[in-house]
């Protein structure tokens, strides 16, 4: 499993795009879809799905014109389904200051449920990871060792929890009870910043114990 790492627009938010040798995986197409859409030029395989860790504006600047580029579905949790579509909701009516325009995407996504789930070549796990966001989801490709965490989890540190239904007591158990429950050599691929492990979060992360 191959992947790249995009950090873009202001917040340098993490777009990751994943290649099996069969197809493309995008998740959370967070801003510069040009960018995004020559990433998977370089590739040169098929892209066979959309996947969203949570619905702030951040980490979907990118999502209809991706959508529109790929014609393909985009996968999420329940909870923030309206997120995508509400600028209020999504905190891009908040940003207007930034140049962020007013996200009101009009995709119906694909509702995603914790537990094994495939798309075209791609298996993975998803874990139901709420505290920054009611539906944060983290993805878990055991067989590669990889979970891709959303703003849950970071590389020393943790996502932020004074937004709209944040909670650092479910964040931590949510941390505790599913990231931590991962294999100690399982690569952390973040919202935001460098990756890091299970292992190392484990023992050096200051906001967990």
């Amino acid at each position: 499993m191959n992947v790249k790492t995009l950090s873009l627009g202001m917040l340098g938010t993490n777009c990751y795009v994943l290649s099996n040798g069969e197809e493309v995986l995008i998740i959370d197409p967070a801003a510069e879809a040009e960018v995004i859409f020559h990433a998977v030029e370089e590739i040169g395989l098929p892209v066979s799905g959309i996947l969203l860790t949570h619905a702030h504006y951040d980490h979907i600047g990118a999502l209809d014109a991706v959508h529109e580029k790929y014609g393909v579905d985009v996968h999420m949790d329940r909870d923030e389904r309206e997120w995508i579509r509400d600028p209020e909701l999504n905190m891009s009516a908040k940003r207007a200051s930034m140049g962020i325009e007013p996200i009101k995407s009009d995709i119906s996504p694909v509702i995603l449920s914790e537990g094994p789930y495939s798309i075209g070549s791609f298996n993975f796990e998803i874990l139901h990871t709420p505290g920054h966001s009611p539906g944060s989801l983290s993805f878990y490709l055991r067989d590669d060792q990889k979970v891709f965490s959303g703003d849950v989890l970071f590389n020393g540190g943790v996502g932020r929890t004074d937004l709209l239904e944040g909670s650092f007591a479910v964040l931590r158990r949510s941390i505790k009870d599913k990231l931590f429950r991962l294999e100690d050599d399982t690569v952390v691929y973040p919202g935001h910043g460098m990756e890091t492990s299970v292992k190392n979060e484990k023992a050096t992360n200051p906001y967990i114990y």
